[in-house]
């Protein structure tokens, strides 16, 4: 992939838009062309100001000026002057509202949920292990030789348990990176299907596992317990990936 056809897809991968083959080629192409990754690192900067709704205007130095000249010749005008300000500036205002209101209302209707855009991340990890050949750093179906091995690793421990009694055994880990930090990645396998679930610290209240929408085929599970969020993903019906869950929290 060179550089103009990587540019089109930069915004539709912010968009989470991309198919998994894409994907893996922008990303590819993001690592060796500075000029695409400084494009793509603007982008992401953008939309996380928008999603912290830090949407601030500061007025140019030229209308300032204008405004303030305005302002003076309405007021040597005497008291009809006054009257004039009150009328332009009510009509002012009201145009200026209209406008950062619409700007609102299309920032919000076309900007996707926090937890979409996560998913998303947490998809396209899952894709990318698979098609780069690296789902684990450690093989092993013991969780007593997954579990230290995150050990120096991580800045937390992260629960390993092997469900093979349950027909989901673990087959290893790995480290990951989501939402903007190192996270621990231990994958599970039922049949030919695997599972990766990726787990990090958070802070808030205990969620029961809920599905969401799946992403590109692949169905993402999420919930939170004991201080920690999961998030567990795989090409598996949503029943079955439930019930994976649901064998997790209770082994």
């Amino acid at each position: 992939m060179n550089c103009p056809q990587a540019r089109p897809l930069i915004a539709l991968y912010a968009d989470g838009e991309l198919d998994a083959a894409r994907i893996l080629e922008l990303e590819q192409h993001l690592r060796d062309c500075p000029t695409c990754a400084a494009a793509w690192n603007n982008l992401r900067n953008l939309k996380k100001t928008v999603k912290q709704d830090a949407l601030f205007f500061a007025a140019p130095t030229e209308l300032r000026k204008q405004l303030k000249a305005e302002l003076r010749s309405q007021v040597e005008t005497g008291p009809r002057g006054i009257l004039g300000i009150w009328n332009w500036l009510t009509t002012g205002t009201t145009a200026v509202a209209a406008v950062c209101l619409a700007l609102l209302l299309i920032v919000t209707l076309n900007r996707p949920a926090a937890q979409e855009q996560l998913a998303q991340e947490v998809v396209s990890s899952h894709v990318r292990a698979l098609m780069a050949n690296h789902a684990l750093d450690v093989a092993s179906s013991d969780q007593h030789t997954v579990k230290p091995w995150f050990d120096g690793k991580l800045d937390f421990s992260p629960p390993v348990k092997d469900l093979a009694a349950k027909d989901f055994p673990l087959i290893g880990g790995r480290l990951d990176y989501l939402d903007g930090r190192a996270v621990a990645a231990l994958v599970f396998q039922h049949r030919k299907h695997v599972i990766n679930l990726f787990v990090w610290p958070v802070a808030g209240k205990d969620l029961s596992p809920a599905t969401l929408m799946p992403i590109q085929g692949y169905n993402p599970v999420h919930w939170s317990e004991d201080g920690m969020t999961f998030w567990a993903v795989s090409d598996l019906n949503e029943t079955e990936l439930l019930e994976f869950a649901q064998d997790f929290r209770g082994n």
